[in-house]
């Protein structure tokens, strides 16, 4: 197996379900505008491809949608959502943008390196926890926060963070 979960001898190909799901979603455009579709099945590929985006598996986004590979290169390197290395089950995304810098968010971001023994982008030797400092997550009343999969965990402390990360190895923590 690979780091993304992909046998190296194996074609990548989405499941049968994802597979419907990507041709619905392809459809929702004109013709000659498949590229529109690029973010969505993006985040299908991270989900079904073990929650990164390794270059055979943009490639074989580029051609689901039959454009060329630097196209979906380009979107994916650019926004941080999608993950270009291996990361661990829980990425803790943890605003460093001027307001939650204000509201204490480089010391939280300290305080986690600590905590896990791990710097900015790198995963814990668990596989559990990855640290990704990330730009305007858009909850600048609610500083400092962080997002955990498709949540938000506002007004943080060192106290309120040990209690996530507690949360997080006990599998009490959603992130879909």
């Amino acid at each position: 197996m690979t780091k993304n979960g992909v046998s190296p001898n194996k074609e990548i190909v989405f499941s049968t379900e994802s597979l419907h799901k990507v041709h619905e979603i392809i459809a929702r455009y004109p013709e000659g505008k498949q590229k529109s579709a690029l973010i969505p099945i993006l985040h299908m590929a991270q989900k079904e491809f073990g929650g990164w985006l390794d270059v055979p598996v943009m490639d074989y986004v580029a051609s689901l949608l039959n454009i060329s590979p630097i196209e979906v290169y380009e979107v994916a390197t650019f926004y941080t959502m999608f993950n270009m290395q291996p990361v661990g089950k829980y990425v803790l995304e943890v605003c460093r943008t001027g307001p939650c810098m204000l509201n204490g968010s480089d010391q939280i971001i300290e305080h986690i390196k600590e905590k896990l023994q791990i710097k900015e982008g790198e995963t814990t030797k668990d596989g559990m926890f990855t640290l990704k400092p990330a730009e305007c997550l858009g909850a600048c009343g609610y500083a400092p926060m962080m997002q955990i999969g498709k949540f938000y965990h506002e007004h943080l402390t060192k106290e309120k963070v040990d209690e996530i990360i507690d949360l997080c190895r006990a599998g009490n923590i959603a992130i879909d």
